[in-house]
Protein backbone atom coordinates (compact mmCIF):
# COMPACT_ATOMS: atom_id res chain seq x y z
CA UNK A 1 0.00 0.00 0.00
CA UNK A 2 1.10 3.52 -0.59
CA UNK A 3 -0.13 4.81 2.84
CA UNK A 4 -0.14 2.63 5.92
CA UNK A 5 -2.09 5.46 8.02
CA UNK A 6 -4.22 4.15 10.36
CA UNK A 7 -7.26 6.45 8.76
CA UNK A 8 -6.56 5.16 5.68
CA UNK A 9 -7.61 1.61 6.68
CA UNK A 10 -9.66 2.60 8.42
CA UNK A 11 -11.81 4.36 5.33
CA UNK A 12 -11.03 0.92 3.23
CA UNK A 13 -12.13 -1.58 5.75
CA UNK A 14 -15.39 -0.30 6.92
CA UNK A 15 -16.17 0.61 3.41
CA UNK A 16 -15.39 -3.25 2.47
CA UNK A 17 -16.80 -4.91 5.88
CA UNK A 18 -20.26 -2.32 6.06
CA UNK A 19 -20.32 -1.86 1.93
CA UNK A 20 -21.07 1.94 2.76
CA UNK A 21 -19.35 4.66 3.13
CA UNK A 22 -17.05 5.50 6.49
CA UNK A 23 -19.91 7.11 8.71
CA UNK A 24 -18.30 9.28 11.69
CA UNK A 25 -19.90 10.72 14.69
CA UNK A 26 -23.44 12.50 13.28
CA UNK A 27 -23.98 15.75 14.30
CA UNK A 28 -27.53 16.93 15.10
CA UNK A 29 -28.27 19.16 11.55
CA UNK A 30 -29.40 21.66 14.35
CA UNK A 31 -29.23 25.01 12.97
CA UNK A 32 -26.94 27.22 15.24
CA UNK A 33 -29.17 29.16 17.88
CA UNK A 34 -28.51 32.70 18.20
CA UNK A 35 -24.45 33.94 17.75
CA UNK A 36 -21.70 31.45 18.51
CA UNK A 37 -18.35 32.07 19.38
CA UNK A 38 -15.71 29.39 18.25
CA UNK A 39 -12.59 30.95 20.72
CA UNK A 40 -8.88 31.00 21.23
CA UNK A 41 -8.80 28.96 18.24
CA UNK A 42 -5.73 28.74 15.58
CA UNK A 43 -7.70 30.38 12.74
CA UNK A 44 -6.55 29.44 9.06
CA UNK A 45 -8.36 31.65 6.86
CA UNK A 46 -7.64 29.84 3.65
CA UNK A 47 -5.78 33.04 2.05
CA UNK A 48 -2.36 31.30 2.75
CA UNK A 49 -1.98 33.90 4.96
CA UNK A 50 -0.08 32.83 8.34
CA UNK A 51 -2.51 31.03 10.37
CA UNK A 52 -3.74 33.32 13.91
CA UNK A 53 -3.15 31.58 17.07
CA UNK A 54 -5.46 32.76 18.94
CA UNK A 55 -8.60 33.67 17.25
CA UNK A 56 -12.34 34.46 17.36
CA UNK A 57 -14.67 33.52 14.77
CA UNK A 58 -18.17 34.61 15.58
CA UNK A 59 -21.46 32.61 13.98
CA UNK A 60 -24.77 33.87 13.46
CA UNK A 61 -27.27 32.44 10.90
CA UNK A 62 -25.94 31.39 7.83
CA UNK A 63 -23.25 33.74 8.06
CA UNK A 64 -19.81 34.45 9.30
CA UNK A 65 -20.20 37.64 11.81
CA UNK A 66 -16.99 37.71 12.38
CA UNK A 67 -13.04 36.25 12.11
CA UNK A 68 -9.81 37.50 13.85
CA UNK A 69 -7.35 37.81 16.77
CA UNK A 70 -9.33 36.88 20.17
CA UNK A 71 -8.56 40.83 21.15
CA UNK A 72 -10.60 42.44 18.11
CA UNK A 73 -13.51 40.48 17.82
CA UNK A 74 -16.30 41.53 20.21
CA UNK A 75 -18.57 38.52 20.90
CA UNK A 76 -22.51 39.13 21.31
CA UNK A 77 -23.56 39.38 24.46
CA UNK A 78 -25.78 36.22 25.26
CA UNK A 79 -23.81 33.94 22.11
CA UNK A 80 -22.89 30.25 23.23
CA UNK A 81 -19.04 30.22 23.13
CA UNK A 82 -16.53 27.10 22.48
CA UNK A 83 -13.26 26.96 23.83
CA UNK A 84 -11.38 25.45 21.22
CA UNK A 85 -8.04 25.73 23.09
CA UNK A 86 -5.69 23.70 21.05
CA UNK A 87 -8.08 23.07 18.13
CA UNK A 88 -7.54 24.57 14.51
CA UNK A 89 -10.53 26.45 12.76
CA UNK A 90 -10.57 26.33 8.77
CA UNK A 91 -12.40 27.15 6.36
CA UNK A 92 -14.85 23.74 4.91
CA UNK A 93 -13.12 21.72 2.49
CA UNK A 94 -14.18 21.87 -1.15
CA UNK A 95 -14.12 19.11 -3.33
CA UNK A 96 -13.68 19.75 -7.01
CA UNK A 97 -14.58 15.81 -8.66
CA UNK A 98 -16.41 13.47 -6.89
CA UNK A 99 -19.33 11.35 -8.00
CA UNK A 100 -22.23 10.74 -5.58
CA UNK A 101 -24.59 7.87 -7.69
CA UNK A 102 -24.26 4.61 -7.14
CA UNK A 103 -21.75 2.38 -4.52
CA UNK A 104 -17.85 3.23 -4.67
CA UNK A 105 -15.60 1.13 -6.87
CA UNK A 106 -16.04 -0.65 -10.00
CA UNK A 107 -18.49 -3.64 -9.87
CA UNK A 108 -19.74 -4.37 -13.40
CA UNK A 109 -21.88 -7.09 -12.25
CA UNK A 110 -23.73 -5.07 -9.26
CA UNK A 111 -24.24 -2.31 -11.89
CA UNK A 112 -26.12 -4.97 -13.68
CA UNK A 113 -27.98 -5.75 -10.83
CA UNK A 114 -28.90 -1.65 -9.65
CA UNK A 115 -31.96 -0.19 -10.26
CA UNK A 116 -31.61 3.26 -11.83
CA UNK A 117 -33.23 4.82 -8.25
CA UNK A 118 -31.42 2.75 -5.84
CA UNK A 119 -28.52 4.28 -7.98
CA UNK A 120 -29.87 7.68 -7.26
CA UNK A 121 -30.25 6.70 -3.68
CA UNK A 122 -26.58 5.64 -2.81
CA UNK A 123 -26.21 9.89 -2.80
CA UNK A 124 -27.86 9.96 0.10
CA UNK A 125 -25.23 7.95 2.65
CA UNK A 126 -22.10 9.13 -0.10
CA UNK A 127 -23.36 12.92 0.35
CA UNK A 128 -23.41 12.57 4.33
CA UNK A 129 -20.16 10.93 4.55
CA UNK A 130 -18.57 13.50 2.54
CA UNK A 131 -20.19 16.36 4.31
CA UNK A 132 -19.14 14.55 8.18
CA UNK A 133 -15.96 14.42 6.51
CA UNK A 134 -15.13 18.03 6.44
CA UNK A 135 -16.27 18.78 2.59
CA UNK A 136 -18.94 21.05 2.68
CA UNK A 137 -19.14 22.00 -1.23
CA UNK A 138 -18.48 19.69 -4.20
CA UNK A 139 -18.45 19.20 -7.70
CA UNK A 140 -20.08 15.87 -8.78
CA UNK A 141 -18.13 15.08 -11.84
CA UNK A 142 -21.05 12.99 -13.94
CA UNK A 143 -23.66 10.74 -12.87
CA UNK A 144 -25.96 12.37 -10.46
CA UNK A 145 -28.95 13.91 -11.51
CA UNK A 146 -29.35 17.40 -10.48
CA UNK A 147 -32.34 16.51 -8.10
CA UNK A 148 -29.43 15.17 -5.61
CA UNK A 149 -28.50 18.82 -5.42
CA UNK A 150 -32.40 20.22 -5.12
CA UNK A 151 -32.84 17.17 -2.00
CA UNK A 152 -29.62 18.88 -0.28
CA UNK A 153 -30.70 22.20 -0.40
CA UNK A 154 -34.39 21.15 0.37
CA UNK A 155 -33.05 19.48 3.35
CA UNK A 156 -34.29 16.42 2.50
CA UNK A 157 -30.94 14.62 3.63
CA UNK A 158 -27.57 15.93 4.67
CA UNK A 159 -24.65 16.72 2.40
CA UNK A 160 -22.71 19.38 0.97
CA UNK A 161 -23.30 21.98 -1.05
CA UNK A 162 -23.68 20.89 -4.48
CA UNK A 163 -22.55 21.43 -8.36
CA UNK A 164 -23.42 18.93 -10.40
CA UNK A 165 -22.11 18.15 -14.29
CA UNK A 166 -25.07 15.65 -14.31
CA UNK A 167 -23.93 13.30 -17.38
CA UNK A 168 -20.10 12.57 -18.70
CA UNK A 169 -19.76 12.75 -22.53
CA UNK A 170 -17.84 10.79 -24.81
CA UNK A 171 -17.32 9.92 -28.20
CA UNK A 172 -18.65 6.60 -29.31
CA UNK A 173 -15.71 3.86 -28.23
CA UNK A 174 -13.90 6.77 -25.81
CA UNK A 175 -14.29 6.90 -21.72
CA UNK A 176 -17.81 7.19 -20.73
CA UNK A 177 -18.73 4.99 -23.53
CA UNK A 178 -20.63 1.61 -21.90
CA UNK A 179 -19.87 -0.90 -25.00
CA UNK A 180 -17.86 -3.52 -23.27
CA UNK A 181 -15.43 -6.03 -24.96
CA UNK A 182 -18.36 -8.89 -24.44
CA UNK A 183 -20.38 -6.63 -26.77
CA UNK A 184 -23.23 -5.65 -24.50
CA UNK A 185 -24.09 -2.18 -24.73
CA UNK A 186 -23.93 -0.63 -21.53
CA UNK A 187 -24.44 2.68 -22.65
CA UNK A 188 -27.27 3.78 -20.45
CA UNK A 189 -24.53 2.84 -17.37
CA UNK A 190 -20.81 4.61 -16.60
CA UNK A 191 -18.78 2.96 -14.10
CA UNK A 192 -20.92 0.24 -13.52
CA UNK A 193 -23.47 2.88 -12.22
CA UNK A 194 -27.15 2.23 -13.59
CA UNK A 195 -28.01 6.04 -14.91
CA UNK A 196 -31.11 7.58 -14.38
CA UNK A 197 -33.80 9.02 -16.49
CA UNK A 198 -32.64 12.38 -15.86
CA UNK A 199 -28.86 11.71 -16.93
CA UNK A 200 -28.88 11.94 -20.33
CA UNK A 201 -26.81 8.95 -22.07
CA UNK A 202 -23.64 10.70 -23.53
CA UNK A 203 -21.73 9.03 -26.17
CA UNK A 204 -22.17 11.87 -28.98
CA UNK A 205 -20.31 12.36 -32.27
CA UNK A 206 -20.06 14.93 -34.42
CA UNK A 207 -20.61 19.00 -33.82
CA UNK A 208 -24.01 19.34 -34.20
CA UNK A 209 -24.73 16.30 -32.20
CA UNK A 210 -22.34 17.66 -29.47
CA UNK A 211 -23.93 21.01 -29.76
CA UNK A 212 -27.45 18.97 -29.39
CA UNK A 213 -26.70 17.20 -26.66
CA UNK A 214 -25.15 19.90 -24.51
CA UNK A 215 -28.41 21.51 -24.73
CA UNK A 216 -29.97 18.20 -23.56
CA UNK A 217 -27.72 18.15 -20.43
CA UNK A 218 -28.24 21.96 -19.39
CA UNK A 219 -31.89 21.10 -19.98
CA UNK A 220 -31.42 18.63 -17.33
CA UNK A 221 -30.03 20.85 -15.04
CA UNK A 222 -26.21 20.70 -15.05
CA UNK A 223 -24.25 23.09 -13.34
CA UNK A 224 -21.06 22.08 -15.44
CA UNK A 225 -20.65 20.33 -19.07
CA UNK A 226 -18.23 17.41 -18.71
CA UNK A 227 -16.65 16.37 -21.29
CA UNK A 228 -13.90 13.22 -22.15
CA UNK A 229 -11.01 14.19 -24.19
CA UNK A 230 -9.41 11.52 -23.65
CA UNK A 231 -9.12 7.98 -22.52
CA UNK A 232 -8.91 6.87 -19.02
CA UNK A 233 -8.33 3.95 -16.43
CA UNK A 234 -11.26 2.19 -15.66
CA UNK A 235 -13.07 2.38 -19.04
CA UNK A 236 -12.85 -0.70 -21.36
CA UNK A 237 -11.83 0.15 -25.02
CA UNK A 238 -9.40 3.21 -24.90
CA UNK A 239 -6.14 4.26 -23.79
CA UNK A 240 -5.25 7.22 -21.02
CA UNK A 241 -2.65 7.96 -23.33
CA UNK A 242 -4.97 8.67 -26.64
CA UNK A 243 -7.05 11.70 -27.47
CA UNK A 244 -10.78 11.92 -28.16
CA UNK A 245 -13.42 14.28 -29.46
CA UNK A 246 -12.48 17.13 -31.79
CA UNK A 247 -11.14 20.33 -31.19
CA UNK A 248 -14.27 21.58 -32.95
CA UNK A 249 -16.36 18.97 -31.09
CA UNK A 250 -14.80 20.61 -28.05
CA UNK A 251 -15.45 23.85 -28.88
CA UNK A 252 -19.06 23.65 -29.97
CA UNK A 253 -19.85 22.35 -26.17
CA UNK A 254 -17.59 25.32 -24.78
CA UNK A 255 -20.15 27.87 -26.69
CA UNK A 256 -23.33 26.31 -25.88
CA UNK A 257 -22.03 26.42 -22.31
CA UNK A 258 -21.54 29.28 -21.99
CA UNK A 259 -24.36 30.73 -23.74
CA UNK A 260 -25.93 29.67 -20.85
CA UNK A 261 -23.66 31.01 -18.26
CA UNK A 262 -21.86 27.88 -17.62
CA UNK A 263 -18.82 26.20 -18.20
CA UNK A 264 -16.67 23.01 -19.18
CA UNK A 265 -14.67 20.81 -17.22
CA UNK A 266 -12.54 17.93 -19.18
CA UNK A 267 -11.58 14.50 -18.37
CA UNK A 268 -8.35 14.99 -19.66
CA UNK A 269 -5.28 12.62 -19.20
CA UNK A 270 -3.78 11.97 -22.43
CA UNK A 271 -1.21 15.05 -23.88
CA UNK A 272 -3.33 15.82 -26.89
CA UNK A 273 -6.58 15.37 -25.38
CA UNK A 274 -5.15 18.12 -22.64
CA UNK A 275 -4.40 20.68 -25.14
CA UNK A 276 -7.29 19.40 -27.27
CA UNK A 277 -9.18 20.93 -24.44
CA UNK A 278 -7.40 23.99 -23.30
CA UNK A 279 -7.13 25.03 -27.81
CA UNK A 280 -11.40 24.97 -27.38
CA UNK A 281 -11.77 27.04 -24.15
CA UNK A 282 -11.99 24.64 -21.09
CA UNK A 283 -11.89 25.49 -17.53
CA UNK A 284 -10.76 23.03 -15.87
CA UNK A 285 -8.20 19.94 -16.61
CA UNK A 286 -9.30 16.63 -14.47
CA UNK A 287 -6.76 14.35 -13.88
CA UNK A 288 -3.73 16.26 -16.21
CA UNK A 289 -1.78 13.02 -16.05
CA UNK A 290 0.34 13.22 -19.24
CA UNK A 291 1.29 16.90 -19.41
CA UNK A 292 4.55 18.87 -21.01
CA UNK A 293 5.76 22.37 -20.74
CA UNK A 294 3.78 23.22 -23.40
CA UNK A 295 0.74 22.27 -22.06
CA UNK A 296 1.04 23.92 -19.10
CA UNK A 297 2.03 26.91 -20.43
CA UNK A 298 -1.14 27.15 -22.05
CA UNK A 299 -2.59 26.21 -18.77
CA UNK A 300 -0.75 29.69 -17.58
CA UNK A 301 -1.82 32.03 -20.53
CA UNK A 302 -5.18 30.94 -20.03
CA UNK A 303 -6.17 31.22 -16.50
CA UNK A 304 -6.76 27.29 -16.53
CA UNK A 305 -7.26 24.94 -13.40
CA UNK A 306 -5.62 21.53 -12.91
CA UNK A 307 -7.81 19.07 -10.09
CA UNK A 308 -5.46 16.73 -9.86
CA UNK A 309 -7.25 13.72 -8.51
CA UNK A 310 -3.69 12.00 -7.35
CA UNK A 311 -5.64 9.19 -5.09
CA UNK A 312 -7.65 7.84 -7.44
CA UNK A 313 -5.07 5.54 -9.25
CA UNK A 314 -3.48 4.44 -6.01
CA UNK A 315 -7.29 3.84 -4.94
CA UNK A 316 -7.95 2.02 -8.08
CA UNK A 317 -4.54 -0.11 -7.54
CA UNK A 318 -5.82 -0.66 -3.61
CA UNK A 319 -9.32 -1.69 -4.18
CA UNK A 320 -7.63 -4.61 -6.71
CA UNK A 321 -5.64 -5.64 -3.89
CA UNK A 322 -7.93 -5.60 -0.96
CA UNK A 323 -11.30 -7.21 -3.24
CA UNK A 324 -9.31 -9.74 -5.67
CA UNK A 325 -11.50 -10.20 -8.54
CA UNK A 326 -13.82 -7.79 -8.44
CA UNK A 327 -11.95 -5.16 -11.07
CA UNK A 328 -10.93 -5.83 -14.51
CA UNK A 329 -7.28 -6.56 -15.27
CA UNK A 330 -7.20 -4.03 -17.71
CA UNK A 331 -8.19 -1.48 -15.21
CA UNK A 332 -5.37 -2.03 -12.66
CA UNK A 333 -2.91 -2.18 -15.65
CA UNK A 334 -3.82 0.87 -16.70
CA UNK A 335 -3.75 3.00 -13.24
CA UNK A 336 -0.64 1.04 -12.41
CA UNK A 337 0.66 2.85 -15.51
CA UNK A 338 -0.61 5.89 -14.84
CA UNK A 339 0.60 6.63 -11.42
CA UNK A 340 3.72 7.72 -11.93
CA UNK A 341 3.60 9.78 -14.83
CA UNK A 342 0.67 11.38 -12.79
CA UNK A 343 2.46 12.58 -10.16
CA UNK A 344 5.59 13.70 -12.13
CA UNK A 345 2.57 15.79 -14.67
CA UNK A 346 1.52 17.40 -11.16
CA UNK A 347 5.25 18.47 -9.17
CA UNK A 348 5.56 20.08 -13.03
CA UNK A 349 2.32 21.75 -12.64
CA UNK A 350 2.92 23.25 -9.16
CA UNK A 351 6.31 23.93 -10.33
CA UNK A 352 5.50 26.39 -12.82
CA UNK A 353 2.96 27.96 -10.35
CA UNK A 354 -0.89 26.80 -12.45
CA UNK A 355 -3.60 26.63 -10.57
CA UNK A 356 -4.69 23.66 -8.48
CA UNK A 357 -7.82 23.07 -6.96
CA UNK A 358 -8.42 19.87 -5.08
CA UNK A 359 -10.31 17.19 -6.46
CA UNK A 360 -10.23 13.37 -5.29
CA UNK A 361 -12.44 11.47 -7.67
CA UNK A 362 -14.31 9.48 -4.93
CA UNK A 363 -16.58 6.90 -6.08
CA UNK A 364 -13.35 5.17 -7.51
CA UNK A 365 -12.86 5.17 -3.89
CA UNK A 366 -14.44 5.44 -1.10
CA UNK A 367 -16.55 8.64 0.10
CA UNK A 368 -15.42 10.25 3.27
CA UNK A 369 -11.65 9.58 2.19
CA UNK A 370 -11.58 13.06 0.48
CA UNK A 371 -8.69 14.47 2.80
CA UNK A 372 -6.43 12.26 1.79
CA UNK A 373 -6.36 14.41 -1.32
CA UNK A 374 -4.19 16.84 0.47
CA UNK A 375 -1.25 14.80 1.80
CA UNK A 376 -0.62 13.25 -2.02
CA UNK A 377 -0.61 17.29 -3.22
CA UNK A 378 2.30 17.51 -0.24
CA UNK A 379 4.27 14.01 -0.90
CA UNK A 380 4.08 14.07 -4.82
CA UNK A 381 3.52 17.55 -5.94
CA UNK A 382 5.97 19.60 -3.62
CA UNK A 383 3.34 21.68 -2.34
CA UNK A 384 3.53 23.03 1.08
CA UNK A 385 0.46 22.38 3.69
CA UNK A 386 -0.41 25.59 3.51
CA UNK A 387 -0.76 25.69 -0.42
CA UNK A 388 -2.69 22.41 -0.22
CA UNK A 389 -5.47 23.86 2.33
CA UNK A 390 -5.63 26.81 0.24
CA UNK A 391 -5.93 24.02 -3.18
CA UNK A 392 -8.86 22.73 -0.83
CA UNK A 393 -10.41 26.21 0.30
CA UNK A 394 -9.76 29.50 -1.54
CA UNK A 395 -8.66 28.19 -5.39
CA UNK A 396 -11.33 25.63 -5.11
CA UNK A 397 -14.03 28.36 -4.82
CA UNK A 398 -12.92 30.53 -7.39
CA UNK A 399 -12.55 27.53 -10.01
CA UNK A 400 -16.43 26.94 -8.96
CA UNK A 401 -17.35 30.82 -9.20
CA UNK A 402 -18.06 30.76 -5.44
CA UNK A 403 -15.43 32.63 -4.01
CA UNK A 404 -17.81 35.39 -2.79
CA UNK A 405 -20.30 32.75 -1.05
CA UNK A 406 -17.24 30.05 0.57
CA UNK A 407 -13.45 29.02 0.77
CA UNK A 408 -12.22 31.66 3.08
CA UNK A 409 -13.29 32.47 7.25
CA UNK A 410 -14.24 36.33 6.56
CA UNK A 411 -17.22 38.81 7.33
CA UNK A 412 -20.24 37.82 5.14
CA UNK A 413 -19.57 34.49 3.82
CA UNK A 414 -21.18 31.40 4.56
CA UNK A 415 -20.95 29.94 7.75
CA UNK A 416 -18.67 26.65 5.71
CA UNK A 417 -16.33 25.68 9.08
CA UNK A 418 -14.02 23.11 9.88
CA UNK A 419 -12.53 22.63 13.72
CA UNK A 420 -10.13 20.09 13.74
CA UNK A 421 -8.00 18.92 17.34
CA UNK A 422 -4.71 20.06 16.28
CA UNK A 423 -2.98 21.73 13.54
CA UNK A 424 -3.08 20.45 9.98
CA UNK A 425 0.15 22.68 8.88
CA UNK A 426 2.24 20.31 11.33
CA UNK A 427 0.25 17.05 9.93
CA UNK A 428 -2.07 17.34 7.04
CA UNK A 429 -3.13 13.54 7.93
CA UNK A 430 -5.22 14.68 11.18
CA UNK A 431 -7.72 16.47 8.05
CA UNK A 432 -8.65 12.52 6.93
CA UNK A 433 -8.51 10.86 10.98
CA UNK A 434 -12.69 11.10 11.74
CA UNK A 435 -11.36 11.24 15.70
CA UNK A 436 -10.14 14.17 14.62
CA UNK A 437 -12.43 16.20 13.09
CA UNK A 438 -13.84 18.36 16.23
CA UNK A 439 -16.87 20.36 14.17
CA UNK A 440 -18.20 20.58 10.84
CA UNK A 441 -20.51 23.41 9.67
CA UNK A 442 -22.13 23.84 6.35
CA UNK A 443 -24.20 27.41 6.08
CA UNK A 444 -24.44 27.36 9.51
CA UNK A 445 -25.75 24.12 10.11
CA UNK A 446 -24.04 21.98 12.49
CA UNK A 447 -23.64 18.73 10.61
CA UNK A 448 -21.05 16.55 13.12
CA UNK A 449 -19.94 17.89 16.73
CA UNK A 450 -17.66 16.47 19.39
CA UNK A 451 -16.75 20.22 21.15
CA UNK A 452 -19.18 18.37 24.15
CA UNK A 453 -18.28 20.32 27.36
CA UNK A 454 -16.38 22.95 25.22
CA UNK A 455 -19.40 24.87 24.82
CA UNK A 456 -21.10 27.57 27.51
CA UNK A 457 -23.41 30.23 27.25
CA UNK A 458 -21.89 33.67 27.39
Amino acid sequence: MADDTPSYHEYWMNALRLGAPYRGLTGSGRRMEGPTAIRGVRMIDGTGTDPIERATVVIEGQRIVAAGPEGQVTVPQGAITIDADGMTVMPGLIDCHVHFNGSWGYDVLQGLQTSPSLGVLYAVPNARATLEAGVTTVRDAGLSPAAVRQAIERGFFPGPRMLTAVSVLSQTGGHGDGFMPCCADFTHMAAGKAMARDVPPGVVDGVESMRHKVREVLRAGADWIKLCTSGGVLSAADDPDSAQFTKEEIAIAVYEAAAQGKRCMAHAQSNRGIKNALEAGIASIEHGIFLDDEAIQMMLDRGVYLVPTLIAPQDVIDAAEMNPGKLPDYAIAKAKHVVEAHRRSFRMAVEAGVKVAMGTDTGVGPHGGNARELEQMVRYGGMTPMQALVASTKTAAELLHLQDQTGTLAAGLRADILVVDGDPLQDLGILAQPERLAMVVKDGMVALDRTGSRATAR
